[in-house]
């Protein structure tokens, strides 16, 4: 069984940062796109940023310089490093990572970590 799972998320004031990590694990033969969503309760999710097998990142406008996604292939890992963080980065981070595993291509997503932004 192929799973995603988040960690790093916490409560820090305005200015801290953390870094966020999302590991697979199971059986995975390719790992493809990897990207990190946040949703506030009652609110729509939202795409932070993302990066593909190229290492090529995208980023949401309001994340832009503070933020950075990078990948370890080696550790099936996706991190997001939140520096400068604002109380309206306050959401539950949620990890999806694109892969071939042996029932084929997959799209799975973690249960998410909550951030708390908050003096």
């Amino acid at each position: 069984q192929v799973q995603v799972v988040e960690s790093g998320g916490g409560l820090v004031q305005p200015g801290e940062s953390l870094r966020l990590s999302c590991a697979a694990s199971g059986t995975i033969f390719r790992i493809y796109h990897m990207r990190w969503q946040r949703q506030v309760p009652g609110g729509k999710r939202e795409s932070v940023a993302s990066i593909s097998a190229n290492n090529d990142t995208t980023y949401m406008d309001s994340v832009k310089g503070r933020f950075t996604i990078s990948r370890d292939d080696a550790k099936n890992t996706v991190y997001l490093q939140m520096n400068s963080l604002q109380p309206e980065d306050t959401a539950v981070y949620y990890c999806g990572q694109d892969m071939t595993t042996r029932y084929g291509f997959q799209q799975i997503w973690g249960q998410g970590t909550q951030v708390t932004v908050s003096s």
